[in-house]
C-alpha cells in the first residue's frame, strides 16, 4: 500500500464538518452525510457545538460574521507539522497529506477525512516532529485549545521530561574577523563553465543567459579607483534566465576571493526564490547553511524575550493560543523568520494581527546584551553567519541602512548585486526619508524609557536599566541618563492619538501633532475621504510655527546629556574597569550606537522643525501628513524626502564598494530601450552620480510575443463605474475560465468589484480571491492563486510586482484603467523637476510593462492583458514589448476573443479548474 493509499484509508474523524465558500454552505454530519445549509442554520449550528472548519477567518468572513470558533484544521496542522508549509485550501492540505483531494467545493465531508489523516501522524513512531509536542499540548490544554481533548487521546507522555525550546536553541559564537578578499580577475570561460554547471547537464545552452552572466561578471572585477565601483546595469528581458546569469558569476567570485556577496531584491518572493536556487550551487543542506544567510529587517524575526513573556502569562485567550504554537514553531525553524520564512503566512491570521505583532523585535525594544536569550537570538544568529556566509540575501533597504551607518557585517559591502534594481529608486527613497510623526516620537520614548505596557514585567527596558550596572559607577553618566529621562517624558504618551485627534495634546510634541492635524484638514483636498491626507509645508499657521518652536525646544533638551552619555560610555570603554565582563560590554557598546543613531536622528528633526519656520531647501520636499484607514486616524506629522534620494545612495552605498550589478527585466523604459538610451537608468540607479560611467548591457527576452500575448484595450466601460466593471471583469473572468490577475488602482473599487463578483463566480466555479478582502496575507493568496487554475485573484500594487506565476494558473491579466501616479505633494515636485507629462509617462509605462511582465514567465505561456478604458493614450503603448498584436476593442469581442484562447490549441474554459464540482 502506498504512502497516499495508507493516508487514505485513515478512519475519517466523526464530527460535523463546515465548508463555506462564495457558492454555498454545507455541513457534514458525524457520519459523512453532506447537505447544503443557509447562512443561518449553519451559524446556529456553529455555535451551538464545533465544527471542523479550514481557515476559520475565511470561513467566517464566506458567511458573512466578524469571527467563527471550532476546530481549524491549519491549527492541527501547525501544532502537528510546525515549520512546514501547506497551501490553506481543501487541495493544498489534500497535497501536503498525500490523500485524494474533494470532490468539489461541496464535500464538506472532506474535512473529516483530512482531520483523520492529519491525526494519524500522531501515532506514526517516526513523527519527525514529535520531541516537545506533549509538553506545549499541556500548555495548550491549560489554554482550552479546541484541539487538546482529542490530542490528549493520541500523544503520550515521554518517558523523559522535554527540553524547553529556550535550552534547545543553538547558541552562536563568535568568530574572529573574516579578512578582506582577495583581489581576483574572473575569466569568461570560467563563469561560462560556473553557469554550465548551474543550470544543469544537458539543460538547454542559451546564448543570452551565457552573454548576460559574462556582462554581469564585469561587477566582480577589482577596482580602479577609490570612490569609483565597478558597476553594470544589466537588463535581461523575462526568460533570458537573468538569476543563475549573475549567481555564476557571484558564486565564483565568492569562492575564489574568499569574500562575501550581498544580493538585495525588493519583494520576499523573489527572496525566497533566490535562497531555492542557491540549491543549484551548494546541493548539500548543511554546506549550504553555512555558505547562505537570509537577511531582513529585525521586525521579521520572533523575540525570544517577547515569546517567553508570552507563554508567562503576558498573552491571554486566542493570542496566548499563538504564543504555543509560535513556540513550537521556534523548535524547527531554519533561521525564525516570521514573515516569508517558514511560519506559514496563514497561521497569524488566524488569531489577529495583535498576537503576531506582540511576538516580532519591535523598534526600540532590543536590549540587546542585556537579553537572556542574546547568545540564542535568532537576529544576533543571522548577523554573525553573514559575516562568514559566502552569499547574503536581503532587501534593498537593509543593504541601504547597513551602508549608511557603516554597520556591514564582516568584510562590508564589497560586491553588491541589486536585483528588481527598478525599485531601487524607490527604496532609496523610503530608506533616506525622514519622519517626525507620533509613533517614531513613541519609538524613541520607548528605546529611551521603555515602553509603558512593558512596566512591571519585569524586561530590562530604557536605558537606566540597560546601564544600571555602568551608570552606578560613573556619577556624571548617572546625571545625564536622569537628564535624558526627564526631557523624554515630555514625548508623546499612552493615547496620544487619541488626544491629538480631539485637540486635548499633552506637552509640546504632542502640541506639535495637533497643529500639524489642524493645518492639515484646513488646506487638503478630499479631507472628508476617510484615507491618507496631506498638504505641502508652504504659507505654514502661526499656530503650527509656535508650536514647533516648542517641540524643538523639547527635543533639545535631550541632545546635549545624550552627548555627554555617549562620551562618558566611550572613556569607559576606552579604559575598561575589572567588573565590566563580556556582556556588559556589549550592552554598553549597543547602548552607545544606539545613541549615536538617535542623536542623528534628533539633528534631522531639529532642521525639519526649522524648515516649518523658515525657507525651503531645494534638495529636499517636505510635506504634513495625516496617515489614515477608512476614517480611523493611525499617525501624523511631517515628512522629509530627498527631490534625489539615488545622491545619499551613491554616497553610501555605492562609492564605498568595489562591484555593484544592478539588474532587472525593466530598468529602462521602453522607448529608452528602442532608442539604447541610458541617461534616465543611469539616474535612477544612482550611477550618474559616480565619476566613472557604469558599464551597460541589454538582452531582449526569448520570448515570441507576437504569437503568445495579445493586448486587448476594452473602449466601452467607463472610468470609475462599479457596475460597469463589475460587469466587465466578470465577463472576461468567465471567459478565461479563471486565471486571471485583476489590477486596481484604488482599494475601495476592488472591494466593490469583488463584492458583485464573488457569488456568481463561485457558482459557476471559479473562486475569487481579493487582497485587503480575504483574511490571508498577499503571499498566501499568491500561493492560493498559483495552485489553483481556476482561480482569479484581484489586487493592487504588490501584486503588480511581486506575483510569478508561470503556467496556466495565470493567463489573463486585467487592469482597470491607466495606472497613473498618484497626486501628491512628492509626485508634483519630482514631476516639476522631472519633466512633466513625460515624468508621468515615464512612470506610467514602467508600471505597465512590469504588470504585463506577470503574464509571460516561460517560453509555453500564453495570455491576454486586458486595458479597460477608452482613454489609453497611443504614447503609453510602448510600454509592451515590440510585436504583441494591440488591439481597440469593444467588451464583446474582447469577451469572444479571450474566449477562444491563444496559441493554447484550446478554448481558455477548457483548462482545468480545482473550483469546478
Amino acid at each position: 500500500m502506498s504512502a497516499t493509499e495508507s493516508r487514505d484509508a485513515t478512519a475519517p474523524l466523526a464530527l460535523p464538518a463546515l465548508a463555506a465558500s462564495h457558492a454555498g454552505v454545507w455541513i457534514a454530519a458525524p457520519d459523512g452525510s453532506v447537505r447544503g445549509v443557509g447562512r443561518g442554520e449553519a451559524m446556529a449550528r456553529a455555535g451551538d457545538s464545533p465544527h471542523l472548519l479550514l481557515n476559520a477567518p475565511v470561513t467566517a468572513s464566506r458567511l458573512g460574521i466578524g469571527e467563527l470558533s471550532g476546530l481549524d484544521l491549519l491549527e492541527l496542522f501547525a501544532f502537528l507539522h510546525p515549520a512546514r508549509f501547506a497551501v490553506p485550501t481543501a487541495h493544498g492540505l489534500a497535497s501536503a497529506l498525500g490523500i485524494a483531494g474533494p470532490l468539489g467545493t461541496s464535500d464538506a465531508a472532506f474535512l473529516q477525512r483530512a482531520a483523520g489523516a492529519l491525526l494519524s501522524a500522531a501515532g506514526l513512531a517516526n513523527w519527525p516532529e514529535r520531541h516537545g509536542a506533549w509538553t506545549s499540548l499541556q500548555s495548550l490544554a491549560r489554554q482550552r485549545w479546541a484541539w487538546a481533548p482529542i490530542l490528549a487521546k493520541l500523544i503520550e507522555k515521554p518517558r523523559a521530561p522535554e527540553r524547553h525550546v529556550f535550552q534547545l536553541l543553538a547558541k552562536w559564537e563568535d568568530a574572529p574577523p573574516r579578512p578582506a578578499p582577495r583581489v581576483v580577475a574572473l575569466d569568461d570561460g570560467a563563469v561560462a563553465a560556473e553557469l554550465a554547471r548551474l543550470v544543469g547537464v544537458g539543460a538547454e545552452q542559451r546564448d543570452g543567459q551565457r552573454d548576460y552572466a559574462r556582462a554581469a561578471a564585469g561587477a566582480f572585477a577589482p577596482r580602479d579607483a577609490s570612490g569609483a565601483p565597478q558597476v553594470v546595469l544589466a537588463e535581461a528581458g523575462t526568460g533570458i534566465g537573468k538569476t543563475l546569469g549573475y549567481l555564476a558569476p557571484a558564486a565564483l567570485w565568492a569562492r575564489e576571493a574568499q569574500g562575501p556577496v550581498w544580493v538585495a531584491t525588493y519583494t520576499k518572493a523573489l527572496q525566497r526564490q533566490l535562497d531555492a536556487e542557491t540549491q543549484r550551487i551548494w546541493p548539500d543542506p548543511t554546506e549550504r547553511r553555512a555558505r547562505v544567510v537570509v537577511r531582513k529587517g529585525r521586525e521579521n524575526y520572533l523575540c525570544l524575550l517577547n515569546l517567553e513573556d508570552a507563554v508567562q502569562g503576558g498573552f491571554g485567550g486566542r493570542a496566548a493560543v499563538f504564543a504555543r504554537l509560535a513556540e513550537r514553531w521556534a523548535e524547527y525553524t531554519r533561521d525564525g523568520d516570521m514573515v516569508g520564512g517558514d511560519l506559514p503566512g496563514w497561521l497569524p491570521p488566524l488569531f489577529g494581527r495583535t498576537s503576531f505583532a506582540g511576538l516580532t523585535d519591535r523598534r526600540g525594544e532590543c536590549i540587546y546584551a542585556a537579553c537572556p536569550h542574546y547568545r540564542t537570538c535568532f537576529i544576533e544568529r543571522a548577523t554573525r553567519a553573514s559575516a562568514q556566509a559566502d552569499l547574503v540575501i536581503a532587501n534593498h533597504a537593509l543593504v541601504m541602512i547597513n551602508a549608511a551607518r557603516g554597520r556591514a557585517e564582516g568584510a562590508g559591502l564589497n560586491r553588491l548585486v541589486f536585483d528588481e534594481g527598478h525599485h531601487l529608486f524607490d527604496a532609496a527613497d523610503g530608506t533616506f526619508a525622514v519622519a517626525l510623526t507620533g509613533r517614531e516620537a513613541v519609538e524613541l520614548k520607548n528605546w529611551l524609557l521603555g515602553p509603558e505596557r512593558a512596566a512591571g514585567r519585569g524586561r530590562r527596558r530604557g536605558l537606566a536599566a540597560r546601564l544600571a550596572d555602568a551608570i552606578s559607577y560613573d556619577e556624571e553618566a548617572a546625571l545625564a541618563v536622569e537628564r535624558i529621562a526627564r526631557a523624554a517624558r515630555l514625548l508623546p504618551g499612552e493615547g496620544w492619538l487619541g488626544r491629538v485627534g480631539m485637540d486635548e495634546a499633552e506637552g509640546p510634541l504632542e502640541g506639535l501633532f495637533a497643529a500639524v492635524r489642524g493645518q492639515v484638514l484646513a488646506r487638503a483636498e478630499e479631507a472628508d475621504h476617510g484615507y491618507g491626507l496631506e498638504t505641502e509645508v508652504a504659507e505654514v499657521l502661526p499656530r503650527l510655527v509656535e508650536a514647533a518652536a516648542g517641540a524643538s525646544a523639547a527635543l533639545g533638551e535631550m541632545v546635549m546629556p545624550m552627548a555627554q552619555l555617549e562620551a562618558r560610555l566611550a572613556m569607559l570603554l576606552d579604559d575598561p574597569p575589572d567588573w565590566l565582563d563580556g556582556s556588559g560590554r556589549a550592552r554598553v557598546e549597543g547602548a552607545r550606537a544606539g545613541l549615536g543613531l538617535r542623536a542623528q536622528l534628533l539633528g534631522a528633526w531639529a532642521q525639519l522643525l526649522a524648515r516649518l519656520g523658515g525657507p525651503a531647501d531645494p534638495d529636499f520636499i517636505d510635506w504634513l501628513e495625516l496617515a489614515r484607514v477608512e476614517g480611523r486616524l493611525l499617525d501624523v506629522g511631517i515628512q522629509r524626502r530627498w527631490l534625489d534620494p539615488m545622491r545619499p545612495f551613491a554616497a553610501a552605498v555605492l562609492e564605498p564598494a568595489h562591484g555593484v550589478l544592478v539588474t532587472s527585466a525593466t530598468l529602462r523604459s521602453r522607448p529608452d530601450a528602442l532608442a539604447d538610451d541610458w541617461r534616465d537608468a543611469d539616474a535612477r540607479t544612482g550611477a550618474a552620480h559616480l565619476p566613472r560611467q557604469p558599464r551597460h548591457f541589454a538582452a531582449s527576452s526569448p520570448f515570441d510575443y507576437a504569437t503568445q500575448a495579445r493586448v486587448l484595450i476594452v473602449t466601452d466601460v467607463k472610468p470609475r463605474d462599479i457596475a460597469g466593471l463589475a460587469h466587465a471583469y466578470r465577463a472576461l473572468i468567465e471567459a478565461a475560465g479563471g486565471g486571471t490577475l485583476g489590477l486596481f488602482t484604488a482599494i475601495a473599487r476592488l472591494r466593490a468589484v469583488h463584492a458583485r463578483l464573488a457569488d456568481p463566480l463561485a457558482r459557476a466555479g471559479l473562486p475569487l480571491y481579493a487582497q485587503h478582502v480575504d483574511p490571508i496575507d498577499t503571499a498566501t493568496l499568491v500561493d492560493i492563486f498559483r495552485a489553483e487554475p481556476g482561480a482569479s485573484l484581484l489586487g493592487t500594487d504588490a501584486l503588480r510586482d511581486g506575483v510569478d506565476v508561470p503556467g496556466t494558473s495565470l493567463r489573463q491579466v486585467i487592469m482597470e484603467g491607466v495606472p497613473w501616479p498618484r497626486r501628491t505633494v512628492l509626485h508634483a515636485a519630482r514631476r516639476l523637476a522631472g519633466g512633466g507629462n513625460a515624468f508621468d509617462d515615464r512612470v506610467t509605462m514602467g508600471r505597465l510593462a512590469q504588470a504585463f511582465g506577470r503574464l509571460i514567465r516561460r517560453g509555453d505561456d500564453h495570455g491576454h492583458f486586458v486595458l479597460l478604458g477608452a482613454a489609453v493614450p497611443t504614447r503609453l503603448l510602448g510600454a509592451f514589448p515590440p510585436g504583441v498584436p494591440i488591439m481597440r476593442v469593444p467588451l464583446d469581442e474582447a469577451v469572444a476573443l479571450v474566449k477562444a484562447g491563444l496559441g493554447t490549441g484550446k478554448p481558455a474554459c477548457d483548462v482545468p479548474s480545482h473550483g469546478q464540482t
